[in-house]
Parts: C-alpha cells; sequence; structure tokens
C-alpha cells in the first residue's frame, strides 16, 4: 500500500469545536478597541439640525476629534462616565472652533461654533455680538442658494419668502449671508435674517475654564444665549463638557436615500466630501464691517 493510499484510507478527524469563549473575547476585544478610538482619538458625527447652515448641513456626516482639548468624562462614546469637572491634558479652544458640547441637564452631543474665550464678556445686540465692549465685524456677502432637499426642506414657517425655483425648475433656498470674524481672524459665514428674543443678550462675563457658544444660523440655534429649559446650553459652557473639535466633512446625503443601497450613491451630494471645518483666517486689515 502507498503512502498516498493510506493518507487517503485514514479516517478522518473530526474537526475541533469552536471554541466560543474565546470567540466572544475575541470580539469584546475588538469592540473595546473601537470604543476607545471613538473616545480618545475620533469618532465620526451626524448633523441631526440646521443650527450651523450653511457651514453644516443636517445629513452631514464628519470627524470629531477627540483629543484637541484634552479628555474629561465627555469624552468617552455614549457618556457612560458619571460627570466630573477634572480634566487630563486640558487645553482651551480657539475662536471659530466648532466644538461638540453636551448641555448641563442632559446627555445630548450639540455643536457650535466658539465665540467667546474664559475672561471674555460678551454680549449680543441686535445680532451682532459684542465681545470685551467692541462689535465683532459683519459684512454683508452675496446670498448663497442650498438646494431644498428632505433634508433641507426651506419651510416658510422657518425661512419665510427664502425659498426660490430657478428657471431651470429647481428648488433653493435664497439665504442671506454675513461674514463674522473674530479677534484672531477666524471668519466664517452666518445667517441671521429675521429678529427675535435670541438677537439680543446683556452682557456677562465668560468664567474660568467655559466657552460661550453659539450656532452660525443664529436665528435657529439653541446654544450659550438659550436656557436649559428651551433645550439650549444655559449659557457659558464648562470646558470638560466639551468633548471635541470637529475637523471635516467626509460625506453628505440630502436625505433620499432608502434601504435600497442604489439610491445612496444618488443622494450624496456634491461638493461636500472632505470640506475641512477649521475656519480661515482673514488677511489683515480684511476685517471691517
Amino acid at each position: 500500500m502507498t503512502e498516498l493510499q493510506e493518507q487517503r484510507e485514514a479516517p478522518v478527524r473530526d474537526r475541533e469545536p469552536v471554541n466560543l469563549i474565546s470567540e466572544l473575547r475575541g470580539l469584546a476585544l475588538m469592540l473595546l478597541a473601537v470604543l476607545a478610538f471613538h473616545s480618545l482619538i475620533a469618532k465620526p458625527f451626524y448633523i441631526p439640525s440646521q443650527s450651523m447652515m450653511p457651514s453644516l448641513q443636517v445629513g452631514d456626516r464628519l470627524v470629531v476629534s477627540k483629543y484637541p482639548y484634552g479628555w474629561s468624562w465627555v469624552s468617552a462614546s455614549f457618556h457612560v462616565l458619571p460627570r466630573f469637572s477634572q480634566r487630563l491634558f486640558g487645553a482651551t479652544p480657539e475662536y471659530g472652533d466648532i466644538v461638540i458640547a453636551v448641555p448641563p441637564d442632559r446627555d445630548e452631543d450639540y455643536i457650535k461654533r466658539v465665540v467667546a474665550l474664559p475672561g471674555d464678556r460678551i454680549a449680543v445686540v441686535n445680532g451682532q455680538i459684542i465681545l470685551n465692549g467692541k462689535p465683532v465685524p459683519q459684512a454683508v456677502e452675496p446670498a448663497i442658494e442650498l438646494p431644498v432637499d428632505p433634508n433641507s426642506p426651506c419651510s416658510d414657517q422657518d425661512y419665510p419668502g427664502l425659498g426660490k425655483r430657478k428657471p431651470s425648475g429647481k428648488a433653493v433656498c435664497e439665504l442671506p449671508v454675513l461674514r463674522e470674524t473674530l479677534p484672531n481672524g477666524a471668519t466664517y459665514l452666518v445667517i441671521d435674517h429675521m429678529r427675535q428674543r435670541l438677537d439680543n443678550m446683556a452682557e456677562i462675563e465668560v468664567p474660568a475654564d467655559h466657552v460661550f457658544l453659539m450656532g452660525d444660523n443664529r436665528d435657529h440655534s439653541a446654544d450659550s444665549r438659550a436656557e436649559t429649559f428651551e433645550r439650549g446650553l444655559g449659557g457659558p459652557v464648562p470646558l470638560e463638557n466639551v468633548g471635541g473639535r470637529a475637523e471635516f466633512i467626509t460625506f453628505s446625503l440630502d436625505g433620499e436615500e432608502t434601504l435600497n443601497p442604489l439610491t445612496w450613491f444618488r443622494s450624496l451630494r456634491q461638493g461636500r466630501a472632505w470640506t475641512s471645518l477649521r475656519p480661515p483666517l482673514a488677511a489683515p486689515g480684511g476685517t471691517d464691517g
């Protein structure tokens, strides 16, 4: 009998049973690694509201870095840690940073822009920020047109009279914008098309280790100007409640996608992928307004 015949006639060994404990351990380690990365390095974020238009739109997916301002209770994914005031390797945001913050009364992630730092005096008069006694420049820019879609409906209730239809038949929201420039030169567009209560706020001083946050869509943002019972941030935000900095948009969906994967590509908004969310700096002498 040849060696090949012996191998063929040899009894087939039974397969070893799956080690369930080992498999579960591997899955648990993988999950912990993902959670650690999301808690310490970066995590994805979805824009659910219009409060940061035009910089951010409902349907944008972006990356938030977790380390620029240090780590605190808010850094952990799903906010599983109890609240405490200590920070590890804490740092202060810069004017114009877009940050993730948590209100004092609930564990929800808000995304807003830093407009005042610790020790600053800030007021709002007719929609314009007064920072340390000086108006923050706001220059009128040409209106921008955002396509109307399920994620940006441009309703008459929110944007009265701003919905337009172009000769091509395409529906757009024609939004008046202002270019706001903060003391460090950080510049960005804001929308302020209505007169409403939050357009005026008496001067306050931002406490140590706090920042004052506002949405770019000033008429549709519950931010540091709004009380917590209005679902706002209730004033300046402690830095331990700031969980990271928005870095860039990965992709954006217009809301027309369904469970059919073929619709995912059709619903991608053009020109928004890989857009940086760090504000550009105005050229010297270009901040008047």
